[in-house]
């Protein structure tokens, strides 16, 4: 409650917050206008009665919920020694406050995951003088344990609590979706939700969210009393980084795809439709663009961005506002370079719809051109549009993994999946080595891109008009 009442007097809009607000309206307004159109609903439909697009959908959707409460930004309130209450400067998120525990516990250096001591040893100094060379322990990973009490026995106590706090909200879920149905005793209702009969696969969804419930509720509570991943270099805690690194993996795959889209689809549709001097002169724009090297393009502009951040400093108010310019800045290079493939691709295909029957006779009924690409050549591309919007999402989060690394990418105090990578490229080379960091984030961005590959499977199945039901 405290929160929300500090978010309300000293809320923080930054710019790739706006744009994610935007785009979460814009696609609640799509749904709802879907829902209204047989033959939007007809293909949307047959994604969520799949097992696949239902399993896939609720990975996403946790996803999606960590990056939009990372999103709403306000400035903390703290009280004085005199009792006055300041407004800091800082600017933390929604989403900080609820895993606050993971980044205040911080120790000195690294730590192996559900360690109890640093990961190397030190001269310790004793209290009668002596000195001694051991693994110092942890200043809050296991602290709570006592000189007789087993790790193992307290790991498995807190993994069987957070099972049981997963179960009860499972419970929960389960009795709030039973009252839609017309069974009269409870434990009908219960049964019938489990039905492998029904139209949707609730029976796929509601284990799909009890082991997500389960993964979620049991890592929270180990969490909070050891380092789950372990730590870093400084001794941050790497599962606090990678949860961090989601909202950086959605805001670089949802804005870039959605900058490079209109683009796209206008220059691809008019220059296989057109043809002539418009695709002659569509080809030689794409074709030049695809000739400069990706990476160096990026990297000048990324330098040049980042030249006139550190000229310009009184125009950002803090580190947070000028990474999140760097961010923005980012998504919109990646998207005016990244759409040549969707291009050509759209290119070719309309080529192919130009030369069909009914696009024929439309065109010797003497309707207009626009009328026909709205009626007849958008249609049908739209499977393919939303495959590569997809793929092109999977190739994004993968791509600021690569710029980061060669420290072109994000800001390095933005957290993100591609700057653990950079990071952990030097504790490889440790002996013994520091995996966990690297771990981390190979394991965070395989489920975000293998979920919405899968999905993007289900969901060509649902458009493309050429495959039967």
């Amino acid at each position: 409650m405290q929160t929300l009442f500090q978010l309300w007097q000293n809320p923080v809009f930054l710019a790739t917050d706006i744009l994610l607000y935007i785009l979460v309206f814009t696609v609640l307004s799509f749904a709802f206008y879907a829902r209204t159109q047989p033959h939007l609903r007809r293909p949307w439909g047959y994604v969520i009665r799949t097992k696949m697009g239902v399993s896939t959908i609720t990975i996403l959707a946790v996803y999606i919920l960590i990056g939009l409460l990372d999103s709403v930004h306000f400035h903390p309130q703290k009280k004085s020694a005199t009792g006055e209450v300041i407004v800091s400067t800082k600017v933390v998120s929604i989403f900080e406050e609820m895993v606050a525990p993971l980044k205040q516990h911080q120790e000195k250096t690294y730590s192996a995951p559900l360690a109890t001591v640093l990961f190397s040893k030190e001269t310790i100094d004793h209290p009668d003088g002596r000195q001694s060379r051991d693994y110092p322990p942890l200043k809050y990973g296991g602290q709570h344990l006592k000189a007789d009490d087993s790790r193992t026995v307290d790991l498995i106590k807190l993994s069987l609590i957070g099972l049981l706090k997963a179960s009860g909200t499972f419970i929960l879920v389960l009795s709030l979706f039973s009252l839609k149905r017309t069974e009269k005793t409870f434990k009908s209702r219960i049964k019938g939700l489990f039905d492998v009969h029904n139209e949707i696969p609730t029976r796929t969804f509601f284990m799909t969210l009890f082991m997500v419930l389960s993964v979620l509720f049991v890592s929270a509570e180990i969490a909070v009393k050891y380092h789950l991943l372990g730590t870093d270099k400084v001794g941050e805690d790497v599962l606090y980084q990678a949860l961090k690194s989601i909202r950086t993996g959605l805001v670089i795959g949802t804005l870039t795809t959605l900058m490079m889209l209109p683009i796209a689809v206008l220059l691809g549709i008019m220059a296989g439709y057109f043809k002539g001097w418009v695709d002659d002169l569509i080809q030689y724009i794409y074709t030049t663009l695809n000739a400069i090297p990706f990476v160096l393009l990026i990297a000048a502009s990324i330098l040049m961005m980042q030249v006139y951040i550190n000229n310009h400093e009184s125009q950002f108010s803090g580190v947070v506002e000028r990474a999140d310019l760097r961010l923005l800045f980012l998504c919109l290079i990646l998207g005016l370079t990244s759409w040549t493939g969707l291009c050509r691709l759209l290119r070719g295909e309309t080529f192919k719809l130009r030369e069909l029957e009914y696009v024929q006779a439309a065109t010797a009924f003497g309707v207009g051109h626009f009328q026909i690409i709205a009626r007849h050549i958008f249609p049908n591309i739209l499977h393919i549009l939303l495959i590569a919007l997809v793929l092109d999402f999977s190739g994004l989060v993968l791509a600021e993994a690569v710029l980061s690394y060669i420290n072109i990418g994000v800001d390095p105090t933005t957290a993100s999946w591609g700057n653990m990578i950079n990071s952990a490229r030097l504790e490889m080379a440790r002996e013994p080595i520091v995996w966990w960091s690297l771990s981390a984030a190979f394991i965070f961005m395989f489920g975000l891109v293998l979920a919405a590959n899968l999905l993007s499977d289900v969901v060509r199945d649902a458009f493309d008009p050429r495959l039967s039901r």
